[in-house]
C-alpha cells in the first residue's frame, strides 16, 4: 500500500513539475514577443530612451493624457498633476513621481524628434 502511494505521489509531482515547465516556457515566449514587438514599433533611439526611463512612450501620453506631441499641451497636463498630487494638499508622491518621469519621457522624445527634423534638414540642404 505505501509503495502505491509513493507512486502515486511521484507521478503527480511529475505532472504538475512538467506543467509548471510548459507554463513557464510560454511565459518566457510571450515577453520575449512583447519585447520585440515593442521594440519595432520603435525608432532604435526611442527604443532606447524608453529602456533608460523606464516608461514608453505610449505610457507617458496615457499619464499625462495627451494623444500628441505639443509641449504646451504636456507641460499643462503636467503642471495640473503635479499641483494635484502633492503630498502637502492629501496628493501620492507615488503618482507625482509617475507623472515627472512621464514628463522627462516625452522631454526626451520631443528632443529626439527635434534632432531627427535637424538632421533631415542639414541632409535637405547637402
Amino acid at each position: 500500500m505505501a509503495k502505491y502511494l509513493a507512486q502515486i505521489i511521484l507521478v503527480g509531482a511529475q505532472v504538475v513539475g512538467r506543467a509548471f515547465m510548459r507554463a513557464l516556457r510560454q511565459e518566457l515566449a510571450a515577453s520575449r514577443a512583447a519585447a520585440d514587438a515593442r521594440g519595432r514599433s520603435e525608432r532604435p533611439q526611442s527604443a532606447a530612451a524608453s529602456r533608460i526611463t523606464g516608461i514608453s512612450l505610449q505610457e507617458a501620453q496615457q499619464i499625462l493624457n495627451v494623444s500628441n506631441l505639443n509641449p504646451e499641451e504636456i507641460q499643462k497636463n503636467y503642471d495640473h498633476l503635479f499641483k494635484v498630487n502633492d503630498k502637502s494638499v492629501g496628493g501620492s508622491f507615488y503618482l507625482q513621481s509617475k507623472v515627472v518621469r512621464a514628463k522627462e519621457r516625452l522631454d526626451e522624445e520631443l528632443r529626439i524628434q527635434a534632432k531627427d527634423e535637424k538632421e533631415k534638414g542639414w541632409k535637405a540642404e547637402t
